[in-house]
């Protein structure tokens, strides 16, 4: 039997031997909810609603979850002064999986544009706690006019894709003023793992070349329905 079904069972069974079960062990279908989230979601916080046991499971049970996605080429991040645990892909890698995404090239610009700014944050010393950047998307607009040089995708358009990358994990979106609509968002230390240090002067060049006519390829990270 493979390590990673023989450990399943010893976790469930709470037979274990690599440390510690916890004091409530996870049943096969936590252990199961807990796998699919880490594909769906990618990042993960112990704050998201109803995932807190989810994210303990996977923090206790490291170990195991490194080796069963390491099996399929993903590394295992653990991030505790963020609380939050994700799998990242290594940079540069072929990939023949729903791990490699199919982004847009408006969808790539927005995403490299929110890791500047979170980078940005930091350089300030304007980080909150959890490693979270507060910011608008007025701000975002802005930025992205300066750096890329060209108009940003429209409101709704723009909404869909922070919708698309809140499920990963990257960003928090909040209540839109309507009067000035302008919608208050909060960059996630997840954006650093949707789009690595290694990635980012790639990305750069990429989103300053013209448009392709076709969706490209680019290293994103797993979202495919959303887990919780």
């Amino acid at each position: 039997m493979p390590l990673e079904l023989k450990e399943f069972t010893e976790i469930v069974d709470g037979d274990w031997p690599h440390g510690p079960n916890m004091q409530k062990r996870p049943t096969p279908e936590e252990l199961q909810r807990a796998i699919q989230l880490l594909l769906t979601r990618q990042c993960v916080y112990s704050w998201l609603p109803n995932l807190g046991r989810l994210y303990d499971i996977i923090v206790h049970y490291n170990p195991f979850f490194e080796r069963y996605f390491g099996a399929a080429g993903y590394v295992l991040r653990i991030h505790p002064n963020e609380q939050m645990v994700a799998i990242e892909v290594p940079h540069g890698q072929s990939r023949y999986d729903t791990v490699y995404e199919r982004l847009r090239k408006d969808e790539t610009q927005v995403l490299l544009i929110m890791r500047l700014m979170w980078e940005e944050a930091i350089g300030r010393q304007d980080i909150g706690e959890g490693g979270v950047a507060e910011t608008t998307t007025g701000d975002l607009i802005d930025r992205y006019k300066t750096i890329i040089q060209q108009e940003p995708p429209e409101e709704n358009r723009l909404m869909e894709i922070l919708r698309h990358f809140s499920r990963k994990g990257a960003v928090k979106i909040g209540i839109t003023d309507r009067i000035d609509r302008v919608t208050p968002i909060t960059l996630l230390p997840g954006v650093s793992i949707l789009v690595p240090d290694g990635f980012v002067d790639d990305l750069r060049l990429w989103a300053a070349s013209p448009a392709p006519a076709e969706p490209v390829e680019t290293p994103d990270q797993p979202d495919r329905d959303q887990a919780a």
